[in-house]
């Protein structure tokens, strides 16, 4: 495959501009959106706000998407190829945190905290395809740009839904990032998983007087986790899977609880093992409904398949990531870096080559092995030829889905692997348009690789349906 010829390297710097004039509107964007910190699938306001800013620019927006509320898509350009970059959007729950400070304060108790950065991954997507929109404006460059507003990635698995709807049959390559704290292409594979929730119902009663009236469902739930903790030890070494208890039944010890519930994630490196967890799972739950004389209500409710990486793809990326270097970081940038890493473990530093936040690039490994982590990219990596970058965002081994992360989330670090990734987007995004035939590449290995639309089967059944939230009600000023 040819170098990128001098005239694409002034491409990739003609981008880096367009995207340097929008920082301070991009910013903006990324901050606010921190701040309004909507969890899975009640990501309305932020979804507006991108899908608004997208409307100014020109792009034709589709709302409400596969029947998700905050799904939406964008488009510029018309007819083949077409490019899609995936922007995500959604926080966590239980993760607010003050911005800026190197010690653990929430901003809201229980409150919700971007502690994966998708505040700044749909941001930079979107300054990405503002970029490649106003390039092909300029230059009279064919094809179509879309930005997949993609909700729900925690927990949610919003774009296995849209995959399974189909938004995705006549896209030719995607595009995603996301931070972290290395400046890297991603080649590796992800593990598949399963979401399932048990809610047991049972009977109260007086604990005291006629506990033996009742049956109880938190005593049901605590035997399936005891029978699950059992069954770890039979399961392959590489599976996984997490539980929480959304429901005790009530804060009352003397009633028999009637009803409670327990939320599963099942995860392992195939889909077939994810399938025989799941049932194995299933017949746990059932014997403790049997023990406590309970009724147990199984229900699916997401799932992600493991992730396909298309060299192909990646390696144009790399060659557009090696053109526009990496971000560089200040001396208070790096200083607060290490306040941050100070904070992570006593004693530890985990600084590459003394530095908080580091400034190489990591050399391109394809296809190096597989992540323990899941994500719906990976449904459509299925379907269509998809790469993905990670930038320095955070400093040098910030844990995902920390404190630490959500109070790095509106620092100038942050804000500057955030363009970085959106100029690499763009520069690929470009590359590809102009030369088709590397899609074509892309689809005979991803074909190769068992995936496409012939060999793809969505892990979420049919029957299954999003938990579609209703948007709140404005408060009225008074």
């Amino acid at each position: 495959m040819k170098n990128i010829h001098e005239a694409q390297q002034g491409d990739c710097e003609w981008l880096a501009d367009r995207i340097e004039r929008g920082r301070e509107s991009f910013m903006e964007i990324s901050d606010h959106i921190w701040k309004l910190a909507e969890s899975k699938f009640e990501e309305f306001e932020s979804a507006d706000l991108l899908a608004g800013q997208l409307e100014r620019s020109d792009f034709r927006v589709e709302r409400c998407a596969a029947g998700l509320p905050t799904a939406f898509i964008g488009s510029y350009g018309s007819g083949s190829p077409v490019i899609a970059v995936l922007g995500e959007f959604d926080a966590l729950p239980n993760m607010s945190q003050q911005a800026g400070v190197a010690v653990e304060q929430a901003l809201e108790h229980k409150g919700n905290g971007h502690g994966c950065g998708h505040h700044l991954l749909g941001t930079g997507a979107l300054a990405a395809v503002v970029a490649v929109k106003e390039y092909m404006e300029e230059r009279g460059l064919p094809g179509t740009i879309r930005y997949y507003g993609c909700p729900a990635e925690e927990g949610g698995s919003g774009k296995t839904f849209m995959v399974r709807e189909g938004l995705f049959d006549d896209v030719d390559a995607a595009l995603t990032w996301h931070p972290g704290y290395n400046n890297a292409v991603v080649s590796q594979t992800s593990v598949a998983n399963y979401q399932i929730r048990y809610r047991f119902l049972g009977k109260s009663a007086h604990a005291g007087i006629s506990p033996h009236k009742g049956r109880s469902a938190l005593d049901a739930v605590e035997l399936m986790n005891v029978g699950a903790n059992y069954m770890r030890e039979h399961i392959p070494p590489e599976a996984r899977f997490h539980y929480a208890v959304t429901e005790t039944g009530g804060e009352f010890p003397n009633v028999v609880q009637a009803e409670a519930e327990v939320v599963y994630l099942i995860r392992a490196p195939e889909l077939r093992q994810v399938e025989e967890i799941y049932h194995r799972m299933n017949d746990v739950a059932k014997g403790a409904a049997l023990m406590t004389g309970t009724e147990v209500d199984i229900r699916f409710e997401k799932a992600c398949s493991n992730l396909i990486p298309n060299v192909t793809l990646e390696q144009v990326m790399y060659r557009c990531f090696t053109h526009l270097g990496v971000p560089v970081f200040t001396e208070a940038e790096q200083s607060y870096a290490s306040e941050i890493l100070s904070t992570l473990q006593q004693g530890r530093t985990d600084a590459v080559n003394g530095e908080s936040l580091p400034e190489t690039l990591d050399p391109y490994e394809p296809a190096s092995g597989r992540m323990l982590g899941s994500t719906d990219v990976s449904d459509v990596s299925w379907v269509v030829p998809t790469a993905q970058l990670e930038t320095v965002c955070y400093a040098s081994e910030t844990p995902f889905h920390s404190w630490q992360m959500v109070a790095q989330g509106m620092a100038s670090a942050s804000h500057k692997g955030m363009l970085h990734a959106a100029k690499v987007m763009a520069a690929t995004a470009v590359e590809l348009l102009m030369h088709p035939g590397i899609m074509e590449e892309a689809k005979q290995e991803l074909r190769a690789r068992g995936g496409g639309m012939e060999g793809y089967t969505c892990p979420i059944p049919a029957h299954v349906k999003p938990p579609v939230k209703e948007r709140p009600s404005r408060r009225q000023p008074e």
